[in-house]
């Protein structure tokens, strides 16, 4: 019996290994790997450069909405992906925060010793704003960020980026000495439904958000120059210059070449219009570089069809190697006691601990894309069944 739960782990671990490590290599094997943010301005300058590097005659991997500022970072200096696009802003008091790193300059050198590059700047500044429903902000005679500390009870809410960052909300109280109580952290989407609706008076907001003429929305004048200035750019590994010298050049091709009103023309076309971010990407392309290319455009019904088939794919796994696990464990924790208590102790532990903080961790370990997943979703399947 003794050895039977001695080898049972070990023919788990394997299990998972034979299905983790490839979903692991497989991303690792491409020649050329690219990455974005879970937001539309990342995704498309993300289908931007993909389909540019497609007009070379290469294939590079686009992993798009990968996630937030830390998980795109840790995963460029790993390798996991070897380009993707970030903004002054968020590298000077993100990744680099403390560092005292301002200029562009000052960043590109900064970054050096992480073994990261950075393009000189794209065109355009997409700095963070507070927005505020307009007829609100008049009623109230709210202009301007500091005018928010004479009304108290406003409800905030604020993108689960924005109230961890180290130039967003925490900061942002701090220098405006803001006495808001009611703020909390939400999907941007939800967010912008809740300004609506009513359910809250104030959000962080990109400043070429299409959705600011759609809404209506009055852009607080930032009076304490909080904010800086969020040039997006392209930060990709160093070793791409001797690697792949041809995806340097074509990245170059960039600099210079999106102002805010074009980039705000292409946020609308996805979120108001709701044109495919390659198919965007591929008309820019036209209209700026002459530059002819194919883009992709998958319909609802197969994008559906495609979700669930990874989705079932990522619990399939996770569950059949809980199920192995958990039965017998589940077993010898009734015939021991001690050992039952031991047991439903730590697995009742992780399942207290939030997906996301799970992820976190995972990511450093099993890198990016479904092996993290994989191994989240196998420890919250381990209680129910035990």
């Amino acid at each position: 019996m003794k050895t039977y739960f001695i080898i049972l782990p070990l023919f788990v671990c394997n299990i998972l290994s034979i299905t983790i490590l490839p979903l692991s290599v497989q991303s690792s094997t491409a020649e050329i790997k690219i990455g974005s943010k879970k937001f539309t301005e990342s995704v498309i300058l993300g289908e931007i450069v993909t389909h540019l590097i497609k007009s070379t005659g290469k294939q590079p991997v686009y992993m798009r909405e990968l996630g937030g500022t830390r998980v795109l970072w840790n995963a460029l200096k790993k390798g996991e992906i070897d380009i993707y696009p970030e903004y002054t802003g968020t590298i000077s008091e993100e990744i680099l925060a403390g560092e005292g790193v301002y200029s562009e300059e000052e960043i590109r050198q900064a970054l050096t010793k992480h073994h990261i590059k950075m393009t000189k700047a794209l065109g355009f500044n997409n700095t963070y704003a507070i927005g505020m429903n307009k007829e609100v902000a008049e009623e109230l005679k709210i202009q301007k960020i500091s005018d928010l500390r004479h009304y108290p009870d406003l409800k905030f809410g604020f993108g689960n980026e924005f109230m961890d960052r180290g130039d967003g909300w925490p900061a942002l109280r701090k220098i405006y000495n803001l006495p808001q109580k009611n703020v909390r952290g939400l999907d941007h989407d939800l967010a912008y439904r809740g300004l609506e609706k009513g359910s809250i008076q104030a959000i962080d907001i990109y400043s070429t958000d299409a959705r600011i003429k759609y809404y209506g929305l009055r852009l607080l004048e930032d009076d304490l120059n909080h904010f800086p200035m969020y040039n997006a750019v392209i930060l990709y590994r160093s070793d791409l210059e001797k690697r792949a010298p041809y995806v340097v050049a074509v990245l170059k091709e960039l600099q210079s070449k999106i102002n805010e009103s074009e980039m705000i023309k292409m946020n609308s076309r996805a979120n108001l219009e709701m044109v495919s971010e390659s198919k965007i990407a591929s008309d820019f392309l036209l209209e700026k570089l002459s530059l002819q290319t194919e883009f992709f455009e998958e319909s609802a019904i197969r994008r559906l069809m495609r979700h669930t088939g990874e989705h079932l794919f990522l619990v399939a796994i996770s569950l059949s190697a809980a199920i192995i696990i958990s039965i017998p464990l589940g077993i010898l924790s009734a015939k021991l006691p001690k050992l039952g208590q031991i047991v439903l102790g730590i697995v009742g532990v992780i399942q207290t601990i939030p997906s996301l903080a799970i992820l976190v961790f995972m990511i450093p370990l099993l890198g990016i894309g479904g092996p993290p997943a994989i191994m989240a979703l196998f420890l919250y399947s381990v209680l129910p069944i035990v």
